[in-house]
């Protein structure tokens, strides 16, 4: 027996536009609420833990160095954020390591560049918000179809305040992975098939992960055609036409080692991540043995702290799949499953689980996980106080320039 009470097809009686009414006023305010939140983290944190003198990229100098109000902005420009923000501004290059990152949030960055004059901050956060507003309510509506309106109003705000949930309304991809990757699936649930395609490619085009979307799509096909019941000849059709939707997903990111291609080298972006920053190839149980090793090793030494954080947002994740495949339609676990496996199969040595629990952060089913734990036990509170502290203990940590993630 699942969790699953919704349908591919909702009954609801109300017009169209009254269903999306509440999930879009209950969004923006949590939205808003975390928003001015994270601004002030900035502010703080950025005077209280200066941490390490900001670096810059190969064409990016570092973010300023003097005081003032706009660090609740500029403070979050770090790391990957500050590639996105070069390639928008002056695109790729075959001389550096800009092509690790795919191209669909600096290509839109770029666009919204010309809208605010240049102001490629400006225009990656505007970007990154609209992003994230629009996954949640997505992503709300999805919890709804699949759980209920009261498991939907938790995960958007367990969606918010995950330990790396800063993320989302940073000046980077997460968001806008959550918004296109729900999309897809919620499309596809829907049954309005051409839509799943479309989003998933794009999705494919933001993260490489993007294309594991398709794997999920082939699973929903199957389980449709299961539903829909009549002979094998009826039901074929409409799942071949399903399954072309699923395998369009990959044309994101084709398109993308297309482009490389034209520079004769279509394995550029996948071999980066090997040359740029020195990971190997790794089975997920190697990594993760290797993560859980040094998060023992150094307890409550530096750096033996990040390997924890590290290992202890894994560890919850990876408790939460287990859940979604016991529990939750299969479209949803093969998709978490896959997502969770993937990133480990590039190990740092130093540091096995680096940027794990940023990519983790738009693993949406781990959050329907979350909320039937709060609504048995009872726990929504301790939940968001440990989830939310997290995040503000890490986003501190992140703005004050601490090689976390």
């Amino acid at each position: 027996m699942t969790a699953t009470t919704g349908t591919a097809e909702e009954t609801a009686t109300a017009p169209r536009w009254t269903a999306w009414r509440q999930p879009v006023r209950y969004c923006v305010t949590v939205y808003v609420v975390v928003r001015a939140g994270l601004f002030a983290l900035g502010l703080l944190a950025v005077g209280l833990f200066p941490g390490d003198k900001p670096a810059g990229i190969p064409g990016w100098g570092p973010p300023p160095l003097d005081g003032g109000w706009h660090q609740a902005i500029t403070a979050w420009e770090r790391a990957d954020a500050q590639w996105y923000l070069r390639i928008a501004s002056q695109g790729y290059r075959t001389d550096d390591q800009s092509g690790a990152y795919f191209p669909l949030y600096p290509v839109l960055t770029h666009a919204v560049g010309f809208l605010t004059g240049g102001r490629w901050l400006l225009a990656a956060y505007l970007v990154s918000n609209a992003s994230v507003l629009v996954a949640l309510v997505l992503l709300y509506r999805l919890t709804a179809l699949e759980l209920s309106d009261a498991h939907a109003r938790r995960v958007v705000v367990y969606a918010c305040v995950f330990p790396t949930g800063f993320f989302l309304f940073a000046p980077y991809t997460e968001s806008l992975f959550l918004a296109l990757s729900v999309g897809c699936l919620y499309a596809a649930r829907r049954r309005h098939w051409a839509l799943a395609a479309g989003l998933g490619a794009l999705a494919a085009a933001t993260r490489s992960p993007g294309v594991l979307l398709g794997l999920a799509l082939v699973v929903e096909a199957v389980l449709q055609a299961r539903e829909d019941g009549g002979t094998w000849s009826a039901r074929w059709r409409p799942l071949s036409a399903r399954l072309a939707a699923a395998a369009a997903v990959g044309l994101g990111l084709l398109a993308y080692l297309a482009y490389w291609q034209h520079f004769g080298d279509w394995r550029r972006p996948f071999d980066l991540q090997r040359s740029g920053w020195g990971k190997e190839y790794a089975w997920p149980w190697q990594t993760l043995w290797r993560g859980a090793r040094l998060a023992t090793q150094f307890p409550g030494s530096f750096p033996g702290g990040y390997f924890l954080v590290d290992a202890l947002v894994v560890a919850l994740v990876l408790a939460t799949a287990v859940w979604v495949a016991l529990r939750m339609r299969a479209t949803y676990a093969v998709y978490l499953w896959a997502s969770v496996l993937f990133p480990l199969l590039l190990m740092w040595p130093s540091r096995p689980l680096l940027s794990v629990p940023r990519i983790y952060a738009v693993l949406f089913p781990a959050f329907w996980a979350l909320s039937r734990f709060a609504e048995r036990w009872r726990a929504h509170d301790v939940v968001l106080v440990v989830s939310g502290g997290s995040m503000a203990l890490l986003g501190a940590a992140f703005v004050g320039r601490y090689p976390l993630f």
